[in-house]
């Protein structure tokens, strides 16, 4: 392509013009003698008075005189004499009769520049006898390369396309916006120039105004300039600009009741405003016009013609919620028409609900009935505090015609905070088929299925067949099949009730998502593909609303550490509770078991001591249900690991008690059962870990997970008893692999490792925890590592802390904790001090300690650990007969 020319003016502004233009320049400037007769038309700030600047300066320097006025002319001037006329369509009909005279008589060589509006009769007739003498010189506004050329030649610099693209943008290409906005923001001003494009608001023709905080605030002066132009307009033109800076597509029906014209008769008020320059080609605003106009026009005017606006497009049946918003950033929410203000909260509830809650605030204070949505447009928007002041007023209002609905919003609500009993009550007043299905999940999550069988059995018809009602149906039919039937259907039931939602996404309002209950089965049966699937197809619908999103994440983030990717479930869990914003104590629980579980896989003692706390606050606030006891789970396992165990027991017994109301079904009972495996091995219990894995064993055969999980569990106690059979170890930590439970399988396989004493064994095992845990298997034929073995086994696979060390680091850490200096440690064993401070730093490099007081404490837990016999200690007793 080829590059535009780039000249300078008589005010040194630089003059970048297309081809065509150029060409003109071209043939002027190679004989300044040649006729002229044309035409410059184009709409304001294009560039006319500039070209005619430089036609000025080339036939002076050609030594042709030039005339700026058809007056200065006389019968005895030069003939070779040259007239240019700027902004003729501001003359009256003599001077443009006079001028048509010249041009006919070709006295003076003549260029007339104008506005494509107001167009009177004799400047008509004066273009068209113009563009007989030769083509006419439209200048349009700049191509984004052009804009680049402008900027480049301004500064003296070449700027970056990102701000090129920012500066074209906002200005749409007009020559005298880019001029201004150059002018004010220079190639290093990061301050105002800051992001590669602009906010999607301030691009042409996308509508409204900057939302706050945009990235790039154009200053003020630059708005200014405008002034003039917006002052000399007619009010009926500053209406219809006024009007579309609302920031919504106007149809001209909509223009034309607004400004009482026909349709028809918006052509001179639209030519007014494109000829100004303010008005692009295609009817759209630059983001920079747009603010001008908004910043410059008088806030009473604003609100009148956006309100009135409002108004008429409601009638016609449009969307109202642009205009709202503008009248919202503008701050004039509260003079909005109520029956507006309504139904811009319909349309904003789907994808905004706090701003349709707002607005269900203005209707409502204007005596509209929208108090049930805005409760639940609240709840949607996680705000679980307006949600049941809003929803208890309802229902505590005996003549109010939304009480059901009221008392859904409360159920809601009260779930995600931990109170099932009274939402299931308040469920069952509501009365509605969703609300009675919900009343029956929420009642099996407590531990009682008398309400679920019945619903199952006699479904409420009293209601439509909603979306709602009918996913609620299918829910409440999964959780039964969890509790009697097969896996697979209970999850293909929920998988279904998911989708069935996804169209509705963020308009429902859900104590539960059935992706959250397709999940929780699925990390129970060890279908974690499915539930994965489920979770990220329930996020991208945004199923929930921001009610439910968190919930998402957190299963997915679970989903994550459950795999063994622990650095990335980490990073996805604070981003999850990040904001400031406080979770509610369901959200809590799962948050803090995570990073609990994160902490115990990454053997980061000071995170699981530091997590813990937290723990205990958030076991408190939620009671035990039949949905958290995977978290729950995990806390046992922790608490064990801190020596805490004892202080969970009573909500270890809710969940067994809460269990056996329901039958102990395996696929509930499973997951926590091997939790408390662990919990008991890590507290040194083995009669309690017999029964563990007694009761795995009596699952054995309900579901492929079940029967893995029993058998790794069998292999457990029998490797902590000193029996490796490397055959069956190997069997079972694939197995756990393979239901997803990979940092299980590998954690494993590398005990089985460490214990026994059959070099083959050895090699083989510890290849199948690296393969596990995604490393590559070590080269065949290895030979197992002499010296301190069980220390380099630790090391070249990812084990707990207490497993890292040597029989001897065993042993100095032992004699360090009971206060013996280096000299005192070395006499006791024989080694020399210089060996002993060898030992102590390769522990602390180890256990990633950052001090000594971080190693003195994770030593001191790592020997204690030791005494009780845990993982990493002398083998447990045999089994013992009870």
């Amino acid at each position: 392509m080829r590059s535009p020319l780039m000249l300078r003016t008589d005010t040194d502004t630089p003059l970048v013009l297309d081809e065509q233009t150029m060409a003109f320049l071209a043939r002027v400037e190679a004989d300044p003698q040649a006729p002229l007769s044309t035409a410059v038309q184009a709409s304001g700030g294009h560039g006319k008075t500039a070209l005619l600047a430089r036609l000025r300066r080339g036939y002076q320097q050609a030594g042709v005189p030039v005339l700026d006025n058809w007056r200065d002319l006389t019968d005895s001037d030069d003939p070779g004499q040259v007239l240019l006329v700027d902004d003729a369509h501001l003359l009256d009909a003599a001077a443009l009769t006079e001028l048509r005279r010249l041009a006919e008589t070709g006295r003076v060589r003549l260029v007339v520049a104008f506005r494509p509006w107001p167009r009177p009769v004799e400047l008509v007739d004066l273009a068209e006898l113009l563009h007989r003498g030769g083509p006419p010189v439209p200048l349009g506004p700049f191509t984004e390369q052009r804009t680049a050329a402008y900027l480049n030649t301004t500064y003296g610099t070449t700027v970056s396309p990102a701000n090129v693209r920012l500066v074209h943008e906002q200005t749409a290409g007009v020559p005298r916006f880019v001029e201004w906005l150059a002018r004010a923001l220079r190639p290093g001003d990061r301050r105002q120039v800051r992001s590669e494009r602009p906010a999607a608001a301030d691009r042409p023709g996308s509508g409204g105004p900057a939302p706050a905080g945009s990235p790039f605030e154009i200053p003020r002066s630059v708005l200014l300039q405008f002034a003039p132009e917006l002052e000399s307009l007619d009010l009926e033109v500053r209406r219809l600009l006024l009007a579309m800076s609302a920031g919504v597509t106007l149809p001209t029906d909509l223009l034309g009741a607004l400004l009482s014209r026909h349709p028809d008769e918006l052509d001179e008020p639209l030519a007014a405003a494109r000829a100004a320059g303010l008005l692009g080609p295609d009817d759209r605003l630059a983001p920079i016009v747009r603010r001008a106009i908004v910043a410059l026009s008088p806030a009473s005017q604003r609100a009148a013609v956006w309100q009135r606006l409002a108004e008429l497009q409601l009638q016609r049946g449009g969307r109202v919620l642009p205009l709202v918003r503008s009248l919202l950033d503008g701050g004039f929410g509260g003079s909005c028409p109520a029956a507006v203000a309504e139904a811009a909260g319909d349309e904003a509830l789907t994808d905004e609900p706090a701003l349709a809650a707002r607005l269900f605030a203005v209707a409502e204070a204007a005596g509209r009935p929208a108090a049930a949505r805005r409760a639940m447009a609240a709840a949607l928007s996680a705000d679980l505090d307006s949600a049941l002041r809003l929803a208890d007023r309802l229902i505590a209002t005996p003549d109010s015609p939304y009480r059901a609905e009221g008392a859904a919003v409360a159920a809601t609500a009260l779930v995600h905070r931990g109170h099932t009993d009274r939402a299931v009550e308040l469920y069952r007043w509501s009365g509605t088929p969703a609300s009675v299905a919900f009343a029956a999940i929420g009642a099996v999550g407590a531990g009682r299925s008398e309400l679920l069988d019945r619903v199952l059995a006699d479904p409420p018809t009293d209601g439509p067949p909603t979306l709602l009602a009918s996913a609620a149906q299918l829910m409440a039919r999964g959780l039964r099949e969890t509790l009697s039937g097969p896996p697979t259907a209970a999850l293909s039931t929920l998988v279904q009730a998911s989708a069935l939602l996804e169209p509705a996404g963020r308009s429902v309002l859900l104590p539960e998502s059935p992706a959250v209950l397709a999940a929780l089965v699925a990390l129970h049966c060890g279908e974690l593909d499915i539930g994965e699937r489920a979770l990220d197809r329930a996020a991208s619908a945004g199923l929930g609303a921001a009610l439910m999103a968190r919930r998402h994440r957190l299963l997915q983030t679970w989903l994550l550490m459950v795999r063994g990717r622990t650095a990335e479930a980490g990073r996805q869990l604070a981003t999850v509770t990040a904001g400031g914003l406080p979770l509610e104590s369901r959200d809590l629980l799962f948050a803090t078991a995570l990073e609990l579980g994160v902490a115990r896989r990454n053997s980061d003692l000071p995170a699981l001591q530091r997590g813990w706390e937290r723990a205990r606050e958030a076991v408190v606030r939620h009671p035990v249900d039949l949905f958290t006891l995977l978290p729950l789970g995990e806390f046992a396992i922790a608490a064990a690991r801190l020596g805490e165990l004892d202080r969970l027991a009573p909500y270890l017994g809710e969940a067994r008690n809460l269990l056996g109301l329901l039958g102990d079904p395996p696929l509930w009972a499973t997951p926590l059962h091997w939790s408390c495996l662990h919990a008991a091995i890590l507290a040194d219990r083995p009669n309690v870990a017999d029964e563990h894995v007694a009761a795995l064993a009596a699952t054995t055969g309900h579901t492929p997970y079940a029967s893995v999980v029993a058998a790794a569990g069998q292999s457990w106690v029998e490797v902590l008893r000193g029996v490796v059979d490397p055959i069956r170890v190997e069997a079972a930590a694939r197995g756990l692999h393979g239901i997803g439970l990979c940092w299980d399988g590998a954690r494993l396989a590398g005990q089985a490792a460490i214990r026994t004493s059959d070099r083959r064994a050895m090699t083989t095992l510890l290849d199948c925890a690296r393969m596990l845990q995604g490393r590559p298997a070590g080269v065949k034929g290895t030979t197992r590592p002499t010296g301190t073995g069980a220390a380099q086994v630790a090391d070249a696979i990812a084990v707990p802390a207490e497993d890292r060390l040597s029989e001897r680091e065993r042993e100095v850490a032992e004699l360090v904790l009971s206060g013996l200096t280096y000299k005192q440690i070395g006499d006791r064993l024989f080694i020399s001090a210089k060996t002993v401070e060898h030992h102590v730093a390769r522990m602390r490099q180890r256990l990633n300690c950052a001090n000594r007081s971080e190693l003195l404490a994770r030593l001191r837990t790592i020997v204690e650990e030791r005494s009780g016999g845990r993982p990493g200690g002398t083998p447990w007793p045999e089994r013992t007969t009870r």
